[in-house]
């Protein structure tokens, strides 16, 4: 287990070269250079996104940030952020997913994942883009209201 668990983070990682760039592109603005968010408007995800990723709908979520945006007020570790998240449609499935994976293993998030955790796939993107579902920035961020984090 533990070896395969070696070998997603090293798959992860080589994927994580062109999303730290597309991450620093896009991402860095707001959540910040190092992950570490904007005090009241947008969350860590240094420490955060792997917890979302223990929660049942946490995987789903963080693709529908990225294809859908997100609005509305979000708590992580007692802190209320309350930022509105564009859509990233324009990226490709696989600029997504590399963020994504990006994201999961920068600032010690790696050392946070669950032990089951596979990087995102482009296939995972593409499923959720044809999938028919559209919905709006406040709809994921009510459900994200939803997901408990610490």
């Amino acid at each position: 287990m533990r070896r395969l668990l070696g070998l997603t983070t090293l798959l992860a990682l080589a994927l994580a070269q062109s999303g730290a760039q597309l991450y620093q592109q896009n991402c860095a603005f707001c959540h910040g250079e190092a992950g570490q968010g904007r005090v009241g408007a947008y969350p860590p995800l240094a420490q955060h996104a792997p917890e979302l990723l223990k929660s049942a709908e946490g995987r789903a979520h963080l693709l529908r940030v990225m294809l859908y945006g997100m609005q509305g007020p979000v708590r992580v570790r007692g802190q209320t952020y309350d930022g509105v998240m564009p859509a990233f449609p324009q990226l490709s499935d696989e600029q997504i997913a590399s963020v994504l994976n990006h994201i999961l293993v920068a600032w010690g998030n790696d050392r946070l994942l669950p032990q089951d955790h596979r990087p995102f796939t482009a296939a995972e993107v593409a499923a959720l883009r044809a999938s028919g579902t559209r919905l709006s920035p406040q709809q994921v961020g009510e459900a994200r209201a939803r997901i408990r984090t610490p």
